[in-house]
């Protein structure tokens, strides 16, 4: 018989290991970060229950990706009965097609579709089987992700292995990334690149991306940054440039000045970069950012967020005051590299 395993555990039917389980959970609900602390029995079981049914949904969904040509493998989720599988952009970097294994050992040819790269974001298609319908899980909403949320993930830790199902992983949310990555202390290895991260309602709010200091500090790229480009993806658009730390990628897109921290109303600025998109629009040092495209700007974290969510050569129309007086301009925003020649 097949079986799951937790990161601490092994468990072939969930309840009959619920005391170490429980032992897990009660760790992780005494720290500072979980956001609803489980306080009695009764909760850890309803806990244990969520888990359940999220890895009885999600296992035959989560499949490994294979290419003969690299010999490589990674993981994705199949997001549609049509079978459209979400993964990581460097899983399937360089390939057009790959071998998309499920958990009992059926193959089938998936084509390699569209990369943003800078997101670590792609997708691939299965490739029609006689009208077949694919076993899939629902998209969540990655941007309502709160630091101490439990989370449950799946992969093909090591590759694809016949002699169990792709290991359960069960941690929480330890850090956001304002550009739309989710940090969690779930433990991955090699070959759960591309991934799912599931939330307690069983959606998927993000994609495994890359491995931090430690097997247990890991990073996601949030379902958010696949929407936000899906059109491209799905047509096959393949761009950007993957770093270690994306908020110095040399494509991610930028208006062209410091940030000298928050004030009343929105964010001021400490430098404009020369030749910039700002320095064209006429911003100086000392004005405040108030909005972009009618989105309030209260914070870097803010700023960075609504960027996020535009490419290179995107129009926005920026409001900001000076002195007191409100103005507002049109700018069209540049790759940091070009904004930040050292950064290239």
């Amino acid at each position: 018989m097949k079986e799951a395993y937790f990161t601490v555990m092994r468990v072939a039917s969930v309840r009959p290991a619920i005391a170490g389980f429980l032992t897990l959970v009660a760790i992780l609900a005494n720290g500072v970060l979980a956001e609803t602390p489980v306080q009695n029995l009764v909760q850890l079981k309803e806990l244990q229950s969520k888990v359940e049914q999220i890895t009885g949904k999600g296992l035959p969904a989560t499949v490994s990706l294979f290419s003969e040509k690299s010999e490589s493998s990674g993981s994705g989720v199949i997001i549609s009965r049509e079978g459209l599988i979400l993964t990581a952009g460097h899983v399937v970097d360089g390939l057009e097609e790959v071998t998309v294994v499920f958990p009992d050992g059926k193959q089938a040819r998936g084509k390699v579709l569209g990369s943003n790269r800078s997101k670590d974001a792609a997708m691939v298609k299965l490739q029609p089987e006689g009208g077949a319908e694919w076993p899939f899980v629902e998209l969540g909403d990655s941007k309502s992700v709160k630091v101490g949320d439990f989370v449950v993930s799946l992969g093909h830790a090591g590759g694809y292995d016949a002699l169990r199902t792709p290991p359960v992983r069960f941690g929480r949310v330890v850090a956001l990334n304002p550009l739309g990555f989710i940090g969690t202390d779930c433990a991955l290895i090699g070959g759960d690149s591309g991934g799912p991260l599931f939330d307690l309602e069983g959606k998927v709010i993000g994609i495994h991306s890359s491995i931090g200091a430690s097997l247990m500090s890991n990073n996601h790229t949030g379902v958010q940054n696949f929407m936000a480009d899906w059109a491209r993806l799905e047509k096959g658009e393949t761009w950007g440039r993957l770093t270690m730390n994306p908020l110095m990628n040399p494509d991610r897109p930028v208006i062209g000045f410091n940030v000298a921290g928050a004030v009343s109303g929105g964010v001021q600025l400490a430098e404009v970069y020369p030749d910039s998109p700002a320095d064209v629009a006429g911003m100086r040092r000392g004005d405040v950012v108030v909005s972009i495209d009618g989105q309030q700007v209260r914070s870097l974290r803010e700023l960075q967020g609504i960027l996020s969510g535009h490419e290179p050569g995107n129009e926005v129309e920026l409001a900001f005051t000076r002195r007191g007086e409100s103005m507002t301009s049109k700018v069209k925003l540049a790759r940091l590299a070009d904004v930040m020649p050292e950064q290239k």
